[in-house]
């Protein structure tokens, strides 16, 4: 008997890059998710599949042996996987071997949070096999393990939004504030198709603000500024101001230069097909922009960032996290 479990991907409405230096992002739960199902082996190896990124293998005693895809990549990617079981079995107190197969509705390096959801939806699906009580908090803490192996120093934010859902807050020294929100969002997701390294962007932002410390500063100090009228616009349910403090947003990030031609073409078809405010999500240099409309606008933006070459697709926000699929 297998148990199935799921988690959302997200977009960063606002703050990227920012966040890592301390000011506050919001980040919104989408209704993309990520799935996994574990079950026990008869031996005591750990067997991973990924099917979106056609990688699988075993791992046994310390080693790797791949069974699907290229060797070094399989073990790269499936790594943080096998660190979150080995947490949730520390917790069972137990040995088991286990097969775990993920598959995602998430796109992979595209700043959606795709590795921390598959890395929660992983963590719950095992515990729930196990019979291990796991609160949302254990989920969290091992996703964030997971994701640690995966990304080096990540702010906590992906894994928090996969498994509590909903709009949080962020900051990295007051942790996560969720944010109540009425309203429905609905946003176009636009992906450039360009992998990008988070760790190059960010190390380019941070070579910028060490040469233009003051400069830096005052664009963080705007960003804060952002956010705080965001979480009152989200509060209020105003769309339109959402949409302008957005575009403000992009704006930012564009000076830092993290956005690039790819994110670009995609934004300014967005605008022209009428959104209320556009931006890139995440790293930038490539991955994925956001898009906000009217609902009765919504497919026109949706077509003008397709024929601007994007692979695009309609997402609304979601207040569930992670969750047991019912079997």
């Amino acid at each position: 008997m297998g148990v199935v479990a799921s988690a959302p991907a997200k977009v960063i409405l606002f703050g990227e890059h920012f966040v890592v230096y301390g000011e506050p992002a919001i980040v919104l739960a989408i209704d993309k998710r990520a799935y996994a199902k574990a079950e026990i082996r008869e031996d005591k190896r750990l067997f991973l599949r990924s099917q979106n990124l056609n990688l699988a293998g075993f791992f046994d005693n310390g080693n790797f042996k791949v069974e699907e895809g290229n060797p070094k990549e399989a073990r790269i990617k499936l790594e943080p996987l096998k660190c979150a079981v080995e947490k949730v079995l520390e917790m069972a107190k137990e040995k088991v071997g286990l097969n775990i197969e993920v598959n995602s509705t998430v796109p992979v390096a595209a700043g959606l949070g795709s590795s921390a959801a598959v890395a929660s939806a992983v963590a719950a699906a095992v515990g729930a096999l196990l019979n291990v009580k796991m609160s949302r908090e254990n989920v969290f803490r091992i996703a964030f393990e997971a994701e640690k192996i995966m990304h080096g120093t990540p702010s906590g934010v992906d894994p928090a939004i996969s498994t509590f859902g909903g709009t949080l807050l962020f900051q990295m020294d007051t942790g996560f504030k969720p944010i109540d929100v009425k309203m429905d969002i609905p946003l176009v997701i636009g992906n450039t198709g360009v992998e990008r390294s988070t760790r190059v962007q960010v190390a380019k932002v941070r070579s910028l603000r060490d040469k233009y410390p003051q400069i830096i500063e005052s664009m963080m100090h705007t960003a804060r500024e952002i956010v705080l009228r965001a979480v009152e616009a989200l509060k209020g349910g105003d769309l339109e101001t959402l949409g302008e403090l957005m575009t403000i947003n992009h704006a930012l990030l564009y000076g830092l230069g993290v956005s690039d031609e790819s994110l670009e073409w995609l934004i300014n078809a967005a605008r022209k097909a009428g959104a209320l405010g556009v931006k890139l999500t995440g790293a930038g240099g490539g991955g994925c922009m956001i898009a906000i409309a009217n609902t009765d606008r919504l497919e026109k933006v949706l077509e003008a960032v397709q024929r601007a070459g994007g692979n695009a697709f309609i997402a609304r926000k979601t207040d569930e996290g992670v969750r047991i699929e019912p079997s």
